[in-house]
């Protein structure tokens, strides 16, 4: 079922943050428009970045903290912002879970999983999305999506598995030096013992993913929940009858995909032909 949070704290920050934005702006004795013309903006922008509804740039920041005689103030809490803004409200909770996690399973179909993607590679997905977001955003929520892989450098890390359909691997996202380096990178984390990687190969009658991609995952209570995203939000699913749905698929799809030996083969393939 939809998990309905309360108001995130990033959210909060946005509102206190864009408040600031506002006391300065009439310190200085300036309405919303004559501020947006001084610097070269939308008086709409202004109005959303006061109103906490739209985050504040840093280099926004540093034109604002020009134009109020400001000593980088604006600069300063730009710069921290972002790091809590780069994950929606309805994976949130998620990736909250994915950080402590004993073991994930995850299907993914159209992109290589995040845990896995090398840091060009990310930057293309993202550079994918519409509309499209600007390169500064692109370069924050890369950064966020290579330290989500911090879990895979703990000293117990989690168990994983992966099973990911072959379209994922044959698109050629970031071009070809990318792609090649990410299915190099796909290699080495299938030799990694807590890693079990499989391709769900192109060309089958039939298969137990044509629902889409979703993640199963243990919490260090031993509790099972599960995880879906749409194009616009996402389910952390934590009925047990629901869990275990998803977990028949999932041991299906393992069945139905290529073994280790298998995989790797292909992946080797796959690099060779790039």
């Amino acid at each position: 079922m939809p998990v309905r949070k309360r108001p995130r704290p990033n959210e909060t920050a946005m509102k206190m943050v864009g408040a600031l934005v506002a006391a300065a702006r009439i310190a200085a004795g300036l309405t919303q428009r004559a501020f947006a013309e001084t610097l070269h903006m939308d008086v709409e922008t202004i109005a959303s970045i006061e109103q906490g509804r739209r985050v504040l740039m840093p280099n926004v920041a540093e034109k604002m903290d020009r134009a109020l005689g400001l000593p980088g103030l604006l600069s300063v809490v730009a710069n921290r912002l972002p790091e809590v803004d780069m994950v929606p409200a309805w994976a949130e909770e998620y990736m909250e879970r994915e950080a402590e996690a004993l073991a994930l399973s995850w299907f993914d179909t159209l992109t290589v999983p995040g845990l896995l993607q090398t840091e060009a590679h990310a930057r293309a997905v993202l550079g994918c999305r519409v509309p499209f977001v600007g390169e500064e955003k692109i370069e924050l929520q890369t950064a966020h999506r290579m330290k989500r892989q911090q879990i895979l450098h703990r000293a117990v890390p989690p168990t994983l598995s992966f099973v990911i359909w072959e379209a994922a691997l044959r698109d050629r996202i970031g071009g070809d030096e990318v792609h090649r380096e990410q299915l190099r990178h796909l290699r080495a984390c299938a030799d990694r013992p807590a890693i079990s990687i499989q391709v769900l190969p192109l060309g089958l009658t039939a298969h137990a993913g044509l629902n889409g991609a979703f993640t199963l995952l243990e919490t260090p209570e031993f509790q099972h929940l599960a995880y879906s995203e749409t194009q616009r939000g996402s389910f952390l699913v934590r009925d047990p009858n629901e869990v275990s749905i998803l977990s028949q698929k999932y041991a299906m799809l393992r069945s139905q995909a290529l073994n280790l030996a298998e995989t790797k083969d292909l992946l080797d393939r796959l690099a060779g032909e790039t």
